[in-house]
């Protein structure tokens, strides 16, 4: 029996991947949570062999779930499960170990499968994400201007575009904002741009958080 967590911030999502993983016969779903502290609660309490974890949690995002676990030698096999566009986040997950990413607005039952590859320690990445490893490998200078940011100034970008204060941001990651503030300033040195504003703009052609 393959035993999963899910962690996402919205209690429908959650039902839905549970209902879908339901019809498994092989797969129990064990715990669920809706940020990352109530995952380290859950997981003081209850093991399981595959993490489904969402990209955008309220707080530490899910690539710091995935460096957490990294970090810790964790044995559990996280399959990201997200709303964002593949060729945004799939390949920074990927590398901060997650063993597969799946979008969520896919077919439910890619899900069911990518749960069972995980579990076999193997990836699980669709054919347009082994497209873009290859091409990741063999014309890097193609990359965005957003791919060279560290996943933390990734994250306080995304922040900014979604309309958070400094403040409301250095709370969120329990950082000062003063260190919030590095991470902003870093983020337009490397863009290329001048205001938040424009980082939204950005973010928002690039696909990296809704209209």
């Amino acid at each position: 029996m393959i035993e999963v967590m899910l962690c996402d911030d919205h209690a429908l999502i959650r039902r839905g991947i549970r209902d879908t993983l339901a019809d498994a016969a092989d797969i129990r779903v064990v715990g669920e949570a809706g940020d990352y502290g109530e995952l380290r609660a859950l997981m003081r309490t209850n093991r399981c062999d595959v993490l489904v974890l969402d990209i955008n949690l309220p707080g530490r995002s899910g690539l710091d779930v995935l460096h957490a676990l990294k970090d810790e030698g964790s044995p559990i096999k996280v399959l990201v499960v997200s709303m964002y566009p593949e060729d945004q986040y799939a390949i920074r997950a990927l590398r901060a170990g997650a063993f597969g990413y799946v979008n969520k607005g896919g077919d439910p039952q890619l899900i069911v499968q990518a749960v069972r590859t995980v579990a076999q320690g193997r990836k699980y990445v669709t054919p347009d994400i082994a497209q873009m490893l290859v091409e990741s490998l063999t014309a890097p200078a193609l990359d965005s201007p957003h791919q060279k940011l560290s996943d933390r100034e990734l994250q306080t970008l995304v922040m900014i575009a979604s309309g958070k204060r400094l403040s409301d941001i250095a709370e969120a990651l329990t950082l000062s904002p003063k260190t919030v503030s590095v991470y902003r300033a870093r983020v337009l040195e490397k863009l290329q741009l001048t205001n938040n504003s424009e980082l939204t703009v950005y973010a928002i052609r690039n696909g990296l958080v809704g209209e």
